[in-house]
């Protein structure tokens, strides 16, 4: 079982701890780390990996997500939690100082997925991670990541409105990725 902090609209934790499904079946509010894998490309512009989620999760199975994200276990932040999940997740072994902090936003949603409804509420803290990454390299952890692809990002942001059936990341942190870039796209590696 995993058992998560409830935390309050600043992403504080309130110090109630509960298990992982109870949270999104009452709808508490949560804490969770994304991290965004970004580089220029040929044209220009950037591009976004993406996860496709498997087909086994609990909520939004076989869509392109974020780069890598996930919960943040009760005793956790947000960075050693980022830092875990890109681990995990991709088998990227980053240090603290190869993320970088986007900001963060609210999600907040109630959707129904295999037979029940699933509430969502989260802080989510959006970190941006630039190094070289080589798909054929990646050990993807095969019962959360069906594959992973790069994507335009402004392709991206422009589908994601439209084709939520395909992508399911979350136009808020898109939004912080792409102010990000606007700000400091000059320091992103190719």
């Amino acid at each position: 079982m995993e058992f998560l902090d409830i935390r309050d609209k600043n992403g504080n934790p309130t110090g109630e701890v509960k298990e992982r499904s109870l949270v999104h079946a009452d709808g508490d509010i949560h804490g969770t780390s994304h991290v965004w894998i970004v580089r220029k490309n040929e044209k220009g512009s950037y591009d976004l990996l993406l996860q496709k989620r498997s087909e086994n999760k609990d909520a939004f199975p076989g869509c392109y997500d974020i780069s890598s994200a996930g919960h943040l276990p009760a005793g956790q932040d947000y960075l050693s939690s980022a830092l875990r999940e890109l681990e995990e997740e991709l088998g990227i072994h980053a240090e603290s100082a190869d993320l970088q902090f986007a900001g963060k936003f609210p999600i907040s949603f109630a959707r129904e997925f295999h037979g029940k409804i699933f509430r969502d509420e989260e802080i989510a803290f959006v970190y941006i991670y630039d190094h070289p990454v080589e798909i054929d390299h990646l050990t993807l952890q095969k019962e959360e990541v069906e594959e992973v692809q790069w994507f335009d990002l402004e392709e991206t942001y422009q589908q994601c409105s439209q084709h939520r059936d395909k992508f399911c990341v979350p136009l808020g942190g898109l939004q912080l990725v792409r102010q990000f870039i606007k700000s400091n796209g000059n320091t992103i590696k190719e």
